[in-house]
């Protein structure tokens, strides 16, 4: 029998450690935490891949907590905002988009139901502020500065808290009871609330700053536009606004049998939808196409689903009242031409061309008219700085006096809740560092808040395999006939079941959710785990990059060797 050949002297003696691949590398894996999309597009800043994964694990009080740290009114979120977070989902590249929306709703309605409150906090910093408006951005400010440990009191004109959410958005839309519940979270951290005392003029304001270690001002947008084609004066014709506000106390006037809206934003559609409720027939007349209209699609589908008549892509030119008022078919007759609308470069400016021979009328007893509001910037004086018909700030908030901050329709065309709650959050946050700075006697410059180290997450850094197809959850409401009939929600809330399958189709972009898939893969097993993390043992990766194309979420990226 022949004797064994000899190991040859380069064999190793059964490990390959001491052979350091990793200098054959020209690119490294890392773990990173990046923003996905749909952060980047909230308008509150919400860290929302971060709170579906804790829902999507059962831990939905861990998710409101996640989700009021920027936001004090997902219930309410849930059901009005226009949630610009699901058109950059990128799951939409996939199949659907994630109903974000509807699952914020779920999580909401859950606090409210199981009473979750935030701890009270001290006053560490007893910075005092004075916030002048009770409607989204003046709440929000408040519910950020005194979680930071300042005292807040909040002046408000009118009788009760909500602004805009309470009297320019209908019961149907945002359930009372979940208003109510959101506010009253708000003023239970010990907010000072002083509702029916209006601050107007210079010396109002001036006697504030003097009172007060920081004002912020969120008066909203309250002075209507009209149409130079309507006399104001006739008692026919009546501002969208007043009349949702009349429709909230439950005080709706009469207008007749036939009801013309004119206006296509989200506004538009509450005053035509709720003058439905009142038994009107509807039509709403709006300058763009049904395509273009500004006004959320869902909205536009349920006021069709409810037997308003949409008049698009067509302008009113005069109003002739009608010899007979006793006449059937209306007391007015609407002249209108069919235009063609081209939008501008900035929001609200547009151009339209009328089209010849496209003459028609439209019979009315009513006129209400929903083109958008503007602030009422004499009710601050002339002290502060304008920028057209708005209130000017800088991009922290602060107003051209040293002492006082804006924010809300009173500084921003965007006019949508969340938008004015974002606001709200983020100039809460200026405001607590310049007291901090200032009781510190530091001048000295503060960092932004929030920047990004990573870029957003792109849909083709997401290994789809481990995502297969599945459609979007049904957002269920009730049926036409039966909501016309009173001021109940029209949408409804998600069940459990298709909470969880929702949130089980997030791909959690930029989160790292421990799969352990670039373990898993690694060739040369040089990703190793550590507790929650991840290390990548530089000796032997090669980087094959294999890790970051097997990662489910886009939480790893290659980045290039300069050695």
């Amino acid at each position: 029998m022949n004797a064994p050949l000899p190991i040859p002297p380069i064999w190793t003696t059964g490990t390959t450690e001491g052979i350091h691949t990793g200098t054959w590398r020209a690119a490294t894996p890392r773990h990173i935490a990046a923003p996905s999309p749909c952060h980047q597009a909230c308008p509150v800043g919400g860290e929302i891949a971060r709170w579906i994964g804790q829902a999507r694990a059962g831990d939905l009080q861990g998710a409101w907590e996640t989700l009021v740290r920027h936001n004090p009114f997902p219930a309410i979120a849930g059901r009005i905002c226009h949630h610009p977070c699901e058109s950059a989902c990128n799951r939409g590249g996939h199949d659907e988009v994630l109903s974000i929306c509807r699952l914020e709703r779920y999580v909401g309605d859950a606090a409210i139901e199981q009473g979750w409150a935030v701890p009270v906090p001290a006053l560490p910093h007893a910075g005092r502020v004075a916030v002048v408006g009770g409607g989204p951005a003046g709440l929000s400010a408040a519910w950020q500065l005194r979680r930071l440990g300042h005292a807040v009191t909040i002046f408000e004109a009118a009788d009760e808290l909500g602004g805009v959410m309470r009297h320019g958005i209908p019961a149907y839309r945002l359930s009372r009871r979940v208003l109510d519940a959101e506010i009253a979270r708000v003023v239970e951290l010990g907010v000072e609330v002083r509702c029916g005392q209006a601050v107007q003029g210079e010396a109002a304001f001036a006697a504030l700053a003097r009172d007060f270690d920081a004002v912020f001002v969120a008066l909203g947008a309250q002075r209507p536009r009209g149409l130079p084609q309507l006399d104001d004066g006739k008692p026919w014709v009546m501002d969208g606004a007043r009349y949702l506000a009349a429709c909230s106390r439950g005080a709706p006037p009469p207008l007749g049998r036939r009801v013309v809206v004119v206006g296509g934003g989200s506004a538009a559609i509450d005053v035509a939808r709720s003058a439905r409720r009142q038994g009107h027939a509807v039509t709403l007349l709006a300058l763009e196409r049904e395509a273009q209209m500004p006004a959320q699609r869902d909205e536009v589908v349920e006021a069709l689903e409810e037997g308003i008549e949409l008049v698009d892509g067509a302008m009113l030119r005069a109003v002739q009242e009608a010899d007979d008022p006793g006449d059937a078919a209306g007391t007015l007759a609407l002249q209108c031409v069919r235009v063609g609308f081209e939008p501008g470069a900035e929001r609200g400016s547009f151009r339209l061309t009328p089209i010849d021979g496209s003459d028609f009328s439209l019979a009315a007893d009513a006129v209400l008219v929903a083109i958008g509001q503007d602030p009422r910037l004499a009710d601050l004086g002339d002290a502060w700085r304008r920028q057209g018909a708005l209130l000017w700030t800088d991009d922290t908030g602060l107003t051209s006096d040293a002492r006082v901050w804006a924010g809300g329709d009173l500084t921003s065309m965007a006019r949508f809740v969340t938008e004015a709650v974002g606001m709200g959050a983020r100039t809460a946050r200026a405001i607590d560092r310049a007291l901090r700075a200032r009781a510190a006697d530091a001048a000295a410059p503060q960092p932004p808040c929030g920047e990004a180290a990573e870029p957003v997450v792109p849909l083709s850094a997401i290994s789809l395999y481990y995502h297969p197809k599945r459609g979007r959850t049904a957002s269920p409401r009730r049926a036409p006939a039966e909501r016309v009939a009173d001021q109940g929600e029209v949408q409804l809330g998600l069940t459990p079941a298709q909470a969880q399958a929702e949130a089980e189709r997030c791909f959690s972009c930029g989160s790292c959710i421990q799969c352990d898939q670039c373990v898993t893969y690694c060739p040369d097993l040089a990703v190793q785990r550590v507790g929650d993390g991840y290390r990548v043992n530089t000796d032997y990766c090669k980087g094959c990059g294999v890790c970051v194309r097997e990662c489910p979420t886009g939480s790893m990226a290659m980045s290039e060797d300069t050695k």
